[in-house]
């Protein structure tokens, strides 16, 4: 596949997660709440997750922002479910790797992850790219206190 081709692909991965969000919205009792922002672009998000046994159960979000940010938590909350939570972490640290062009693990199956490797390449992106990761990892080490 040519790299125009390879581009277009991901742009419509990305749009489509930032027009259809996956697990959209907030869990209710017992979670882990996590509120962040980038003042940079004015993207917010509100991540909340259900933690069971050292085990993600469920991930949703809210939020405001540019289509990278938010396809970015809708990504993020599709892989992490099901992890345990140094697993969790071990995808934040891959998917840092790759938003700074750093060789990574293929490990795991990013699945549509892998549509963001192309933000790399725009730095002032990275932190939209980001956010979402970093406030799961944020709720997953207080979580692991």
């Amino acid at each position: 596949m040519s790299t125009n081709n390879l581009d277009q692909l991901y742009r419509s991965v990305i749009m489509d997660h930032y027009k259809k969000p996956r697990n959209k919205g907030a869990l209710e009792e017992n979670s882990v709440t996590i509120d962040m922002n980038n003042p940079t672009c004015g993207d917010r998000i509100h991540l909340t997750l259900k933690i069971n046994d050292g085990i993600v159960e469920d991930a949703k979000f809210d939020g405001e922002g540019c289509s990278i940010s938010m396809s970015s938590a809708s990504m993020m909350t599709e892989v992490i479910k099901g992890k345990k939570l140094d697993e969790a972490l071990e995808l934040a640290d891959i998917f840092s790797k790759m938003m700074l062009g750093e060789d990574y693990s293929d490990k795991y199956d990013l699945g549509d992850v892998e549509a963001l490797q192309g933000v790399s390449k725009f730095p002032a992106r990275i932190k939209c790219a980001t956010l979402a990761w970093k406030a799961m990892e944020k709720g997953v080490k207080n979580e692991a206190k």
